[in-house]
């Protein structure tokens, strides 16, 4: 993409995120516009001083031509915003990442992704059940995502590849550092298997402040989050109020009420989170207990003209059937039953009585390498 290098010349910039960054774009139109404006012009654009000071010395200093080549060299891919390829699940979030690093592949079945996260310092019993739900995640199809920790998010991911599956991990850090360090055999399994993923720039190191953000993107490649152990001060609570925020389902398994590492838990339970006894839990709940119909049908059941009148009309804002029958011109029992058979397909979800939002882009698995 010939615009590339603006999108990872402005990732580099801080204080410019996405809120600043849509800003840019909606005033001057496009990334290579918005990269080039004049400074009289980005003063407009209500930048604080600290932002504009950061853009304008990245401009004078940043070789744009090299960030490209370095990601190439690096096998690393980037997606931004202006891709299609680019995670439908994470683009419907409010905060998702201009640039989004991907070291390994994303396809299209990754959007049937569930979050398994918790402590770093799990009981046996917080082991086995990571273990145990990863497993069985992995091998009804979902995609595990969880975020390279110690603890528990390394059991997700190695039970997740043990079962024959895919797993993303959503780091910290740059994609080519990894943290910890001992899971460096682990990343290049996951990489193979699914993908490393990172808003943050190649040569970003594990920063104690960058982890927190990190959890949105765990949150938003996911269709449920489940936190197996975790502490009241646990990083993967943060991770549950993001899926609170992106409206995504919360799970949390159940624990001793002596125990602190179930307190996180159990305080997620009071407060109306889903409770875990066993994988068929969130299957049931995500409506991933049909995922291998899903499958099948997407494989066995083409597109027609009907379909894709309706995909173009959906959006990931919930339209009812009636409503979309009168924009696309069709009764709504022709439209009540193309989405039925849609959904089947993984193309829309239902995500209240006979209301849809898409649930992807294309028909055809894509691959970032």
């Amino acid at each position: 993409m010939d615009n590339l290098r603006y999108w990872l010349g402005f990732n580099l910039v801080r204080g410019i995120g996405p809120v600043r960054l849509r800003a840019l774009l909606e005033t001057f139109g496009d990334v290579k516009a918005a990269w080039e404006a004049p400074e009289a012009d980005l003063h407009l654009v209500g930048l604080d001083q600290r932002s504009l000071r950061n853009l304008l010395q990245a401009r004078r200093q940043v070789d744009l031509e090299q960030l490209p080549r370095k990601l190439e060299a690096a096998g690393v891919t980037a997606l931004t915003w202006d891709d299609a390829t680019y995670p439908n699940l994470l683009r419907q979030i409010a905060d998702a990442p201009p640039v989004l690093y991907v070291k390994g592949s994303l396809i299209s079945t990754d959007e049937w992704a569930v979050a398994v996260v918790g402590t770093r310092k799990p009981t046996a019993y917080g082991r086995e059940v990571a273990r145990l739900l990863a497993s069985e995640l992995a091998s009804n199809g979902v995609t595990v995502v969880s975020g390279l920790a110690r603890g528990v998010d390394g059991i997700a991911h190695q039970a997740a590849l043990d079962a024959g599956g895919r797993t993303l991990a959503v780091l910290g850090s740059g994609v080519d550092n990894i943290y910890p360090h001992e899971h460096a055999a682990l990343a290049e399994r996951i990489a193979a298997h699914g993908a490393l993923l990172s808003d943050y720039p190649l040569g970003t190191l594990p920063e104690a402040l960058n982890f927190p953000p990190r959890n949105r993107i765990i949150s938003g490649l996911s269709l449920g989050v489940v936190v197996v152990e975790a502490a009241l001060n646990s990083g993967a609570l943060i991770t549950a109020d993001f899926a609170a925020d992106h409206g995504r389902e919360v799970f949390a398994v159940p624990g001793s009420i002596l125990g602190p590492a179930s307190a996180g838990c159990n305080r997620l339970l009071r407060d109306g989170a889903h409770v875990v006894t066993e994988v068929g839990d969130v299957l049931e709940a995500l409506r991933l207990d049909q995922l291998a119909s899903k499958q099948l049908a997407r494989e066995v059941l083409p597109s027609n003209p009907t379909e894709a009148r309706l995909l173009a009309e959906l959006s990931a804002e919930p339209c009812y059937v009636d409503e979309v029958a009168r924009s696309v011109g069709l009764p709504v029992e022709a439209v009540t039953s193309a989405l039925v058979m849609m959904e089947l397909k993984g193309m829309v979800r239902q995500v209240g009585m006979l209301q849809y939002v898409i649930a992807r882009e294309a028909e055809e698995p894509y691959s970032t390498t």
